[in-house]
């Protein structure tokens, strides 16, 4: 089943690519994409439970969704997945 999950921080394609790559290590998760002009992270998995893990982990990379609290940590911990995402990208 498809999910949308509307997030905060997304600010360009370093993000996206740290997301991507992120998400799709989660065991039973699948083709994710990440919009970035729309905040989304788009991607299929089987179960509510994966989706939770998936919310978390956004959240923990720091794109938390976008109905929740976006503290100056959470913001903080984006700015490093944007530019490990950049440098990543960079070198492939």
């Amino acid at each position: 089943m498809q999910y949308i999950v509307k997030i905060q921080n997304l600010k360009c394609g370093g993000c996206a690519y740290t997301i991507q790559t992120k998400i799709s290590e989660l065991k039973g998760v699948s083709d994710v994409t990440v919009e970035v002009d729309n905040d989304e992270v788009i991607f299929n998995c089987d179960s509510d439970s994966l989706v939770m893990e998936v919310k978390q982990k956004l959240k923990t990379l720091g794109y938390p969704e976008e109905t929740e609290a976006n503290t100056i940590v959470t913001k903080a911990k984006s700015y490093v997945s944007c530019a490990t995402g950049k440098l990543s990208n960079h070198e492939k």
